[in-house]
């Protein structure tokens, strides 16, 4: 008991020392303040950078292959030319390349073909550049949107290759923003197609697969008709005219999505479907990308990109700490003559020590506890001001302030140590 109460004098001893200064206490408090606020803040910017990052990996589906068409390079192109003023072209996925990939890769549970045609769709006046995604009636299902309103597209309209559509909420507001979408018909390309579904779907580039000029159209102006009614109304060949030149483009499919029965056979099946493909395709017209693959990636970036920030951060608080030892040992010097006179009355060289560890302890706590509500409130000024996503999370806390008080241990051990071994004697005689 008596020990502990020797203890809390020294420490409130220690405290009031700091308190005769408070200008030079709270100079040296800064760097630890600071510290600890960039620890906090840059590994809060970076989490929510990356979250965002494999939000929109995994909104592509880590049990999905994609699949798509692309052009190939120039010069391995083959046209037909006529006259110079008609180029034709064929490239990319078949129907063909669909039966195979179900057939024969072993873990697939379906396979999507999905058209992509850049058109413009209007109402009345209203009208809108678009992009109208044929597909089948399970496509939400492995894209996984959300119906907002109504109903997708169905097998029965697949099959009887119906007018119908489904837009997404976006669209849906720019052209009837005083109109229920679900009593309207739309027109694309000279054919009306009734809305029988609103869909809500991501903002992100991977959605935008079809190469070509977009128009200055947004990610969410989709259209979603039924597979045969895109084949039936737009054919397989893009004709643009160019003064007078017409490029035709002929693509049967413009996008596979292959979803697997488990993520466990994504791995196995990649190298499989790239071998499929190049069997029955004489250059390559496609690319092929695994979400699963990407979504590792981002969590090793992730992982690095959280090293290198915390690294960098971590140099201020070692500064900070540095700074700390500085002003001690400036301490030891002008309190020498205190220090004898304590010694002279009966203190121990573990009182002295200690002493002086607990006034680095309370900088570097105190700066420590300072910069902690600083961190934590700099993320969330950021993203109000920026729209920038911040992710504060509960380690990367106890961690800059864990740290802000090791480093006053470590860097106030010196000092003591210093301030313990001066001679009493030598120090009664310091001027």
């Amino acid at each position: 008991m008596v020990s502990y109460q020797h203890f809390m004098s020294t420490v409130q001893l220690g405290v009031k020392t700091l308190m005769l200064h408070k200008l030079r206490s709270g100079l040296t408090m800064l760097g630890i303040i600071f510290g600890v606020c960039s620890v906090i803040a840059m590994l809060a910017i970076g989490e929510g950078a990356s979250y965002e990052a494999q939000e929109r990996i995994k909104a592509l589906g880590s049990n999905n292959i994609i699949v798509r068409s692309v052009k190939p390079p120039e010069e391995s192109r083959e046209q037909n030319n006529n006259s110079g003023r008609s180029r034709g072209i064929r490239y990319g996925l078949t129907y063909d390349d669909t039966a195979r990939i179900y057939s024969t890769i072993p873990g697939v549970e379906r396979v999507l073909p999905m058209r992509l045609i850049r058109e413009k769709v209007r109402f009345f006046e209203m009208e809108m550049p678009c992009q109208v995604v044929g597909t089948l009636s399970f496509y939400p299902e492995i894209v996984k949107i959300d119906m907002a309103k109504g109903r997708f597209i169905s097998h029965m309209d697949e099959i009887y290759k119906q007018n119908v559509c489904v837009l997404t909420t976006t669209l849906a507001q720019r052209l009837f923003p005083y109109h229920d979408p679900l009593q309207q018909s739309v027109k694309i390309s000279g054919v009306y197609y009734k809305v029988v579904g609103l869909v809500r779907e991501i903002n992100t580039p991977d959605e935008r697969p079809q190469s070509g000029e977009t128009e200055g159209e947004t990610m969410e102006n989709n259209v979603y008709i039924p597979l045969a009614t895109a084949k039936a109304r737009f054919g397989e060949t893009i004709v643009k005219r160019t003064g007078n030149t017409v490029n035709s483009e002929t693509v049967q499919v413009h996008e596979i999505r292959v979803q697997m029965k488990d993520h466990t056979f994504v791995e196995s099946a990649d190298p499989q479907v790239r071998t499929l493909l190049s069997r029955f395709h004489k250059e390559i017209d496609y690319e092929i990308t695994v979400p699963l693959q990407l979504l590792r990636q981002a969590e090793a970036t992730k992982r690095m990109f959280n090293i290198v920030l915390g690294s960098i951060a971590a140099i201020s608080l070692l500064v900070g700490g540095i700074g700390i030892m500085n002003i001690m040992l400036a301490n030891v010097t002008e309190r020498t003559r205190e220090i004898g006179v304590r010694r002279a009355l009966g203190a121990k060289k573990s009182d002295i020590t200690t002493q002086f560890l607990v006034e680095t302890v309370v900088l570097s706590v105190g700066g420590g506890l300072v910069g902690v509500v600083v961190g934590v409130l700099t993320p969330l000024i950021v993203t109000h001001l920026t729209n920038m996503q911040t992710i504060i999370t509960l380690w990367s806390v106890v961690l800059a302030f864990g740290i802000s008080g090791a480093i006053g241990v470590v860097f106030g051990i010196y000092p003591a140590n210093a301030a313990a071994s001066l001679d009493p004697i030598e120090a009664l005689r310091h001027e």
